[in-house]
């Protein structure tokens, strides 16, 4: 039974979101590499504007992705220290 003083808070710690901040961050990264790499390889000649476009697709999706699997992940945390808490 948590104290009286203790406030309860749904909040995973500040450790936890800095790591899910870098870890989308690093999706971001790998994503606009693949992207890179996507449009390089098949485009001949001057290719600025697709593969500025393929990199930035792709960075969003390979963030958007690593974000919602931190979400994911940081919510079972929560729920797991709540359940680990009560037993």
């Amino acid at each position: 039974m948590p104290d009286s003083t203790s406030s309860l808070s749904a909040l995973p710690s500040v450790a936890a979101r800095v790591i899910a901040f870098c870890s989308i961050l690093l999706g971001g990264l790998a994503g606009g590499l693949l992207g890179y790499g996507l449009i390089d390889s098949q485009c001949v000649g001057v290719c600025t504007v697709p593969t500025g476009t393929g990199m930035l697709i792709c960075s969003l999706i390979g963030a958007g992705g690593t974000a919602i699997i931190a979400v994911l992940v940081l919510r079972v945390h929560g729920e797991w220290q709540h359940i680990s808490d009560a037993s």
